[in-house]
C-alpha cells in the first residue's frame, strides 16, 4: 500500500519529527523562519520546505510583516491531534499511577503488628 503524502492531512505531517519540532518552537509565539532556522538547526531551504507542508495542512499560518514573514501555529488545526492523542494519554496516566502506587508500596515495608506479651 502507498503511504499517503505529507500533505494530506496534519496527522502526515507531523510524522515527521522536524516538523515537530518546529510546532513546538512556534507553540509560544510566532516567529521568522531565521529565527526558526537558528532554532532547528536546519538549513533555510528545509525549513521552508517543512514549513510548506505545516503550512498546507493548516497547522501553521504566515502573515507578512513588511519583508518578513511571521509564521505560528493554528490551534484550531492541532486540535484534532490533541483529542485523539488524550485518549493515550489517559492510559499512561494510568500507568503513571500504578507505577508510583507500586514504587510507594516497596518503599514503605509493611509494618508487622507487635505481638503483646502476655504475663504469666
Amino acid at each position: 500500500m502507498a503511504r499517503a503524502a505529507t500533505t494530506s492531512d496534519p496527522f502526515n505531517a507531523i510524522a515527521e519529527p522536524r516538523r515537530r519540532q518546529i510546532l513546538l518552537y512556534l507553540a509560544d509565539t510566532e516567529r521568522q523562519v531565521g529565527e526558526i532556522v537558528a532554532a532547528v538547526g536546519l538549513d533555510q531551504p528545509s525549513v521552508s520546505k517543512h514549513l510548506g507542508v505545516l503550512r498546507e495542512v493548516g497547522l501553521v499560518r504566515v502573515r507578512r510583516n513588511g519583508r518578513h514573514r511571521l509564521y505560528r501555529t493554528n490551534a484550531e488545526a492541532i486540535k484534532p491531534i490533541h483529542e485523539w492523542t488524550e485518549t493515550f494519554e489517559r492510559y499512561w496516566r494510568h500507568q503513571l499511577v500504578r507505577v508510583k502506587e507500586r514504587a510507594e508500596s516497596q518503599s514503605n515495608p509493611k509494618t508487622i503488628p507487635d505481638k503483646k506479651r502476655s504475663k504469666p
